[in-house]
């Protein structure tokens, strides 16, 4: 695998299936928490490593978003022959990447959990050159960008930041993934979004949006854009005390209860639905 060892994880449970996908540049690990929440409460989990991550810079460059769809298609095929209703979410790009394979399988994802959605990396803290990087189309020209985290490097949490630096530091892309993500890489998720766009309006299955007011990376309007746009109800739960790592920051037990009590009103459509279709056949006998 591009990306040097597979660092995918997926928890056992039932027959309720979550496929969350972490951020560019990230890794599965920055899921663990929510994962492991989300297991304790029954349901199976699946957190795929996306093609060129968990690896070097170059690793990341090599990959193209199609390569990251395809990717999460297998993972979806995979979890689909042990889960009979699946959610498909993720963090940042991550959350992107489900809505592109919700998109695709109208049939086979039931729903969406979109944890600070990232269209456009336009929260406060981006540097000011991400604003030319809009103009930008070739890999040549991307090639002059790189996007150095910057503090507070997503996070709220002091004590949790510190550790979140550390792995940044380490060398390591595996605990908490590349310090910088290049500019190759940007562009691919520029293509990522353009290409789900047109898309958003035939996407029907119910969503769950859980953003942050005061996101450092992505801002707000992101998850306001996809609210209008999506085809389907959606409920969106903004938070008032962490920035764009809501699944490590301090309101990651309110995104996991959200995320829960989501879940159980899906569950309830999927069966009021259920019961209406079979009534005429056990009518009819």
């Amino acid at each position: 695998m591009s990306g040097g060892v597979d660092r995918s994880y997926r928890l056992e449970g039932g027959r309720v299936g979550f496929l969350l996908f972490h951020g560019l540049a990230g890794t599965p690990l920055e899921l663990r928490f929510v994962a492991r929440s989300l297991n304790g409460a029954g349901y199976t989990v699946h957190c795929p490593q996306i093609a060129g991550h968990c690896g070097t810079s170059d690793d990341l460059k090599a990959t193209r978003w199609q390569d990251w769809v395809d990717g999460g298609e297998e993972a979806l095929v995979e979890l689909r022959k042990s889960c009979d209703t699946i959610i498909v979410g993720g963090t940042s790009m991550g959350a992107v990447l489900a809505a592109h394979l919700a998109s695709r399988n109208p049939d086979t994802v039931q729903a969406m959990t979109l944890f600070a959605p990232t269209l456009w990396l336009n929260g406060w803290s981006v540097p000011w050159y991400t604003h030319l990087f809009r103009l930008v189309a070739q890999d040549w020209c991307a090639d002059l960008f790189n996007f150095t985290r910057l503090p507070p490097y997503g996070i709220k949490d002091e004590r949790i930041r510190a550790f979140l630096i550390g792995a940044l530091k380490s060398g390591s892309s595996v605990e908490a993934g590349l310090m910088t993500s290049p500019g190759r890489a940007v562009l691919e998720l520029k293509k990522l979004v353009s290409n789900l766009k047109p898309q958003l309006a035939s996407i029907k299955q119910p969503t769950l949006i859980v953003h942050p007011r005061h996101d450092d990376l992505s801002s707000i309007t992101n998850a306001l854009y996809l609210e209008r746009k999506l085809g389907g109800l959606v409920q969106t739960c903004v938070l008032d005390d962490c920035y764009h790592m809501v699944t490590l920051d301090k309101q990651r037990d309110v995104l996991v209860e959200r995320t829960k009590a989501f879940t159980g009103w899906v569950l309830r459509q999927l069966e009021i639905r259920d019961n209406v279709v079979r009534m005429p056949s056990v009518a009819a006998e």
